[in-house]
């Protein structure tokens, strides 16, 4: 991705990571992403992550569309960006249900399978902010799923790959996540820090937080009865 030219407004970027800072740790310090890093959970764990990850993932394209339909004229060039991201995260989810078929999971049942209802809600949540409030506020997803894939997604892929021996065609989503968001780092700074408006500027900050929130929750969940059921 190119990044765009910021204007004047360099600062919003560096605002918005420090206003949502807390609700970061929080979700990082959660028990089941410290035994990621640590070694410490079970193929279970990582295929009910991974069926999640596909219940959520296979919605990134049609939000991003749909945010890009309700950007006002005056924020055409944030349209423009919507466009790259979605030529970059299209067809993502397959990805996903190959690293459950690697891990000798049914690939089909995985994509019929119902979504947690923590995933359902933060999906119901996205949909919500583009439709009902300001669609701006959809960046505020981007900026949690990203900036969480480019602080773990590698580092959990290798330390899991290792400890249960699994195969490596069973990490394409994460271990080309975690690379390819840090990639994206640059670009979303410069898309924040162009945005001048104080509403759009505030519907990221709110949307951030409530998304560090809904996320934590997701990962929360992951041994609970229905992240659970595919991988049983």
């Amino acid at each position: 991705m190119t990044p765009p030219n910021a204007a004047s407004n360099a600062g919003l970027h560096a605002r918005l990571l420090a206003q949502t800072g807390a609700a970061r740790q929080e979700l990082l310090a959660l028990p089941i992403l410290r035994e990621a890093l640590e070694g410490r959970v079970s193929r279970a764990d990582y295929a009910a992550f991974l069926t999640q990850a596909y219940h959520h993932v296979r919605h990134t394209t049609p939000l991003l569309m749909a945010c890009g339909a309700r950007l006002p004229a005056r924020l055409e060039w944030l349209r423009a960006a919507v466009a790259e991201y979605i030529e970059e995260e299209v067809g993502h989810q397959e990805w996903i249900l190959d690293d459950l078929a690697a891990l000798g999971l049914d690939r089909d049942l995985a994509a019929a399978s119902a979504p947690a209802p923590a995933t359902e809600l933060m999906v119901a949540y996205a949909y919500d902010t583009i439709a009902r409030g300001n669609p701006v506020g959809f960046f505020g997803m981007v900026l949690v799923l990203e900036g969480t894939s480019v602080a773990i997604a590698t580092r959990a892929a290798e330390v899991i790959e290792r400890t249960l021996e699994l195969p490596r065609s069973a990490f394409t989503y994460l271990r080309s996540h975690g690379d390819l968001d840090i990639e994206h780092t640059g670009f979303f700074a410069a898309l924040m820090d162009r945005l001048d408006d104080p509403g759009d500027q505030a519907a990221v900050v709110h949307a951030a937080r409530m998304f560090y929130r809904l996320y934590a929750d997701v990962f929360a969940s992951l041994r609970g009865p229905a992240a659970l059921a595919v991988a049983a």
